[in-house]
């Protein structure tokens, strides 16, 4: 029993450390990221364009499976977690021999290396320590530091460069696993997006999340202004809001935002996201006349929604009503839509002499307003809608894991595909003749083709280096065995 456990134990990590398993396991998560990008996602899409886009029988299924939701998914996140477990096996199975080659590098080649090794020349030379000298002066020619390796009975020289790209994949495999922890797992359990909407004026620490619920933020956010911007044509530029932030009864941050550059407080971040009309007055200025037969200049007023303004000692006016696209039907007044397209406003004119009240309506409604008996004229001079600014507000607690990962991807990648650690050694030898030479064998682990040029052009600078000692020998052809 015990030694199926181990077996079995085995098989399983043999098959979490194998990179056929890690490439199937990355290609699921592909294949389900591009699944939750082309469906349609709750809770960020409505019910009613979800029922649009599919069919009952579809968006049932759809459900069913996790597929309208697919980045909260338990299976996902699983699917994230064995993903990154396998990572973490196949670093584990690689990981100590890449650290024994990395913390102890060969510095000293034997006969059995020298003989495998692809790359390498024999240069006659006429005594070790002039062959040694020159290789030494031609790698510090090439920007490279060498280091003398002492043995009782031999010498030789060994230099190498960028030694830790032979631990970039593992900075690729660590990048993964923050990105996976900060995104697929923290963001996915602990994190929350929502929308706030805010009038001019207003402040609100209460935000609607995406499947309807509401949190409630230990601060306030305050709108002290939003506005937008248009091009020649119409069609919008820019939308921006001046957001502050009011935390235990006093004002902490302030900051004008637009969309993609948010105001952060707390981990939290605010977005500008939409902008609009509601439909409602703000502020109304008109002009008003005495009627025929009254006396006085024109005055001009300022009216907000219920507000009341006097006209005189004896007559007021208060603003009732505002229909930001009026219709009228069967006698009665209706708005089409909540844009400013065709205003009418509602106007009671009172008199304290007789206590009545006459409907006004501008512009004059037949049927419906009163406007002849009124004691005065109104004529509309300016109208500012009342407008909102909509707000995407996200807590997104993994982002310091996904941004870490990023940048530590960036780094492997570069090491990976850029960096390569190139090696280096020269051994005084006895060739096949007997004749003592400077054996020099160098190795990189990519990029071959620039590593055979720099190879030669070492080569050739050891032969300049040899030529001032007067050596006859350094005048010989080097043979030279290159392999790929």
């Amino acid at each position: 029993m015990a030694l199926s456990l181990r077996s079995v134990s085995r098989k399983t990590w043999l098959t979490l450390s194998s990179i056929k398993t890690g490439v199937i396991l990355i290609i699921l998560v592909g294949i389900f990221s591009i699944a939750g990008t082309v469906i349609l996602q709750r809770p960020m899409t409505d019910a009613d364009d979800m029922q649009r886009a599919y069919s009952p029988t579809m968006l049932r299924f759809l459900d069913a499976a996790g597929l309208t939701d697919v980045f909260h998914t338990y299976w996902f996140i699983a699917l994230l977690v064995l993903v990154s477990l396998c990572i973490v096996a196949a670093s584990i199975q690689r990981f100590p021999n890449s650290w024994r080659f990395f913390a102890r590098p060969y510095k000293s080649p034997d006969e059995h290396f020298r003989k495998a090794l692809p790359t390498q020349a024999q240069i006659p030379i006429s005594d070790e320590e002039d062959g040694l000298s020159a290789a030494e002066r031609a790698l510090k020619h090439l920007g490279l530091r060498s280091e003398r390796i002492v043995h009782t009975s031999s010498f030789s020289l060994f230099s190498e460069r960028n030694r830790i790209s032979e631990m970039a994949v593992y900075m690729v495999h660590a990048s993964l696993l923050l990105i996976f922890l900060g995104y697929g797992v923290v963001d996915a359990l602990y994190g929350w997006r929502g929308f706030l909407v805010l009038n001019p004026g207003t402040a609100s620490n209460q935000i609607e999340l995406k499947n309807g619920a509401t949190r409630t933020l230990p601060f306030s956010i305050r709108c002290d202004g939003t506005g937008e911007e248009t091009y020649t044509d119409g069609t919008p530029k820019r939308w921006w809001s001046k957001l502050a932030v009011i935390d235990n009864g006093s004002e902490v941050q302030r900051k004008e935002i637009v969309v993609n550059d948010p105001l952060v407080y707390e981990g939290v971040r605010f977005y500008q996201a939409s902008w609009g009309q509601t439909g409602k007055l703000d502020q109304l200025v008109l002009s008003a006349t005495p009627a025929k037969g009254a006396i006085g200049p024109p005055k001009k007023i300022s009216l907000a929604p219920n507000q009341t303004v006097a006209l005189d000692a004896d007559t007021s006016v208060q603003l009732a009503e505002f229909i930001p696209d009026y219709v009228v039907q069967d006698g009665n007044v209706y708005s089409r839509s909540n844009d400013v397209l065709n205003p009418a406003v509602h106007l009671i004119v009172t008199s304290k002499k007789d206590t009545r009240s006459v409907n006004v309506w501008l512009p004059e409604i037949p049927g419906v307003g009163e406007n002849a008996s009124s004691p005065y004229i109104f004529e509309p001079k300016d109208l500012t809608p009342e407008v909102f600014t909509g707000l995407q507000v996200s807590h997104e607690p993994g982002q310091w894991s996904v941004w870490a990962g990023v940048i530590l991807m960036a780094i492997g990648l570069t090491f990976v595909f850029y960096v390569s650690h190139v090696r280096f050694w020269a051994v005084p030898v006895r060739n096949g003749n007997g004749q003592l030479a400077l054996w020099v064998g160098g190795t990189a682990n990519r990029n071959r083709d620039a590593f055979e040029e720099r190879f030669k052009n070492l080569v050739e600078q050891i032969k300049k280096e040899l030529k001032p000692t007067g050596v006859a020998s350094a005048q010989a052809q080097a043979t030279t065995t290159t392999g790929r």
